[in-house]
């Protein structure tokens, strides 16, 4: 079995919460300066491990911005929601995945290699990111095993389905605070986002 774990950024939505503006080229603190977040997320996940990104057709700007950043980019089928990002992302390999939304500029490169880590010494789980508190929510990792029903997905709800087939496997992973849990999708989460962060 490859036992090599994939990292899959999800970065296809159409953001159109932002009200005109592309929140994956919003900027985010970077090493010198700022960068776009797609950019920023997609550095974290390379420096971990194999990473592809999952955008739509015709979303050149993105793709623009992730140029020079060492990962494939993957396009999903227009329209089909969040499990064809999903299925597009996982596609042809074999191993474990960790899915990643791109809209949570708080997850770390650590954050992710400590999820791949731990799939080392728990094979068999599902190791899903949570806040501080417990409360369940992104990056999760899937073992290699469940990757034809990720393939498989259908409609928007991303890879619920598969979280509650398996409840008796999933393992929460606190991470700090509540970054687990924060995306931000409007104009006003990333206002309140920077000012938190400043």
């Amino acid at each position: 079995m490859d036992d090599q774990i994939d990292i899959v950024l999800l970065a296809a939505g159409r953001a159109t919460r932002m009200r005109g503006a592309d929140k994956m080229l919003e900027d985010v603190p970077a090493m010198l300066g700022t960068e776009p977040l797609i950019r920023a997320m997609a550095r974290r996940c390379a420096r971990v491990g194999p990473t592809r990104v999952v955008i739509a057709p015709g979303q050149d700007a993105r793709r623009a911005a992730l140029e020079g950043v060492e990962a494939e980019i993957v396009e999903a089928p227009e329209g089909d929601g969040m499990a064809a990002s999903i299925a597009a992302g996982v596609r042809g390999r074999t191993g474990p995945v960790i899915l990643v939304l791109a809209d949570m500029p708080g997850i770390t490169a650590n954050d992710i290699y400590l999820l791949a880590g731990l799939s080392r010494q728990a094979p068999d789980a599902i190791l899903r990111a949570a806040s501080s508190d417990g409360r369940p929510g992104h990056p999760v990792l899937f073992p290699a095993d469940l990757r034809p029903e990720l393939e498989d997905l259908r409609g928007d709800t991303g890879a619920r389905s598969v979280l509650q087939a398996h409840k008796s496997r999933v393992h929460l992973v606190p991470l700090k605070d509540d970054r687990a849990l924060v995306d931000l999708d409007t104009p006003e989460d990333w206002a309140d986002w920077r000012a938190a962060t400043r």
